[in-house]
């Protein structure tokens, strides 16, 4: 018989304004990811969420923060990773930016692409991470039509 490990992980959808998803694609993965990252030893997954946001992107503010979901995902035998998925709102300007992670953790150095993305209209994303893009609020065709002719 296998043992198996958890590993506990937090997963960010964060969006700005009316259906767009902060995405970035970094090394190590091919495709577009979210920030997210292993829960620490102590750490809730609150917590981790709002450091790994921090610490992969450089964003510090984060509102209207709630949890979707969390689900028990197989990478590889003998592994499962225990995702706890949440929404949080930003206002953020930039439209693209790069940051490199300083926190001196196994990601110390690695620079990361930040892109907004319209959820709809995105391929799949790396490890299966779009899989609760779904459960995001959705833009009315209102919003939608309002935004685009501001």
């Amino acid at each position: 018989m296998t043992d198996v490990t958890y590993v506990q992980k937090a997963c960010a959808y964060i969006t700005r304004g009316p259906g767009e998803l902060l995405v970035f694609e970094g090394p190590g993965h091919d495709g577009l990811q979210i920030p997210k990252g292993t829960l620490e030893h102590g750490e809730s997954p609150r917590e981790a969420l709002f450091r790994e946001v921090r610490e992969e992107s450089g964003l510090g503010t984060l509102s209207d923060t709630r949890h979707l979901t969390t689900d028990v995902w197989t990478r590889r035998a003998g592994r499962r990773y225990v995702r706890h998925f949440f929404h949080a709102t930003v206002h953020e300007p930039r439209d693209r930016w790069t940051h490199t992670v300083t926190d001196g953790g196994a990601e110390h150095g690695a620079t990361f692409s930040f892109q907004w993305v319209r959820p709809t209209t995105v391929q799949a994303f790396a490890l299966e991470l779009d899989e609760y893009v779904g459960l995001l609020p959705t833009v009315s065709r209102t919003d939608e039509v309002s935004t685009l002719s501001d």
